[in-house]
């Protein structure tokens, strides 16, 4: 799954652009047509659409065993859920993972929407602090990388930004990983803290961070269709994730068409493109 190569080189970072801009156009797509009543077979056909209009092709299709543009999960499902034809409910939390493949170099990203019930403020209340909480440990992760000097530095600001704000699951058996010429290389990044230090932080590397977050236990398990990651006690789940580059002048996360600019903020980082 993992290839060997960890960094890469300026002009072949700037081959990153554009699918991560094609991943992101997908993604704004989709969350524009989100709503009660659409299934995730019609989410999943629109962001196939945009892929391939766009001049890419959807890189989930090129996985072994998958068929579709877009993994959709929903409540408890955690990642890899498959797209049905079931009507999305109000209240729904739905986790939305795309990526898109140009001249064969990749882009991958993910965010979580809570669908509103004016019936249910409580509920929708609480799944959206769960989506606030993991995309902020997101962009603390994606914040420390700018700064760090070994890469396993992430997931301890990551498991940090979680724990800050309550009382969460980290999901461990899936993590991060780097990109590139495949959506899957080395390294991995994890989302929580581990003892060893990781790989050097420079120039040259490019990686997805996307914790995923639940209301109790990160215990899962795979469902009979082979892809759908579940929390086995019924907590309920999110992810998010963005692709980012690592270069002579900084980070840049390219998924994002400001780079990252308005989740860095905070942080007091500024993206900087890449020469």
């Amino acid at each position: 799954m993992f290839r060997t190569s960890l960094y890469k080189s300026p002009a072949q970072l700037r081959s990153m652009i554009a699918p991560g801009l094609l991943t992101e156009a997908a993604l704004t797509a989709v969350r524009a047509a989100i709503r009660p009543g659409v299934t995730t077979l019609e989410l999943d056909a629109i962001a196939e659409a945009t892929i391939r209009s766009g001049g890419g092709r959807p890189n989930f299709q090129l996985v072994p065993g998958y068929a579709h543009t877009i993994c959709a999960s929903v409540g408890a499902d955690v990642v890899h859920g498959i797209p049905n034809d079931v009507p999305l409910q109000a209240g729904d939390i739905v986790s939305v993972d795309c990526g898109a493949e140009v001249d064969g170099w990749n882009g991958d990203s993910a965010f979580t929407v809570v669908l509103d019930d004016a019936q249910r403020p409580e509920l929708v209340a609480e799944r959206r602090r769960l989506s606030e909480v993991t995309e902020a440990s997101m962009w603390a992760g994606i914040a420390r990388l700018a700064t760090a000097r070994h890469l396993n530095e992430v997931g301890d600001a990551i498991q940090g930004a979680i724990e800050a704000r309550g009382d969460f699951g980290i999901i461990t058996d899936y993590i991060g990983h780097g990109i590139g010429r495949s959506m899957h290389e080395a390294p991995p990044v994890f989302n929580y803290r581990v003892p060893k230090k990781g790989p050097e932080v420079k120039a040259g590397l490019a990686v997805a961070i996307e914790p995923m977050v639940v209301t109790g236990s990160p215990e899962t398990l795979v469902q009979d269709d082979d892809w759908t990651v579940t929390t086995v006690d019924g907590g309920m789940a999110s992810h998010w994730e963005h692709s980012i580059a690592v270069h002579a002048g900084g980070v840049w996360v390219l998924t994002a068409t400001d780079g990252g600019a308005s989740g860095l903020a905070p942080f007091g980082v500024t993206p900087v493109p890449i020469a």
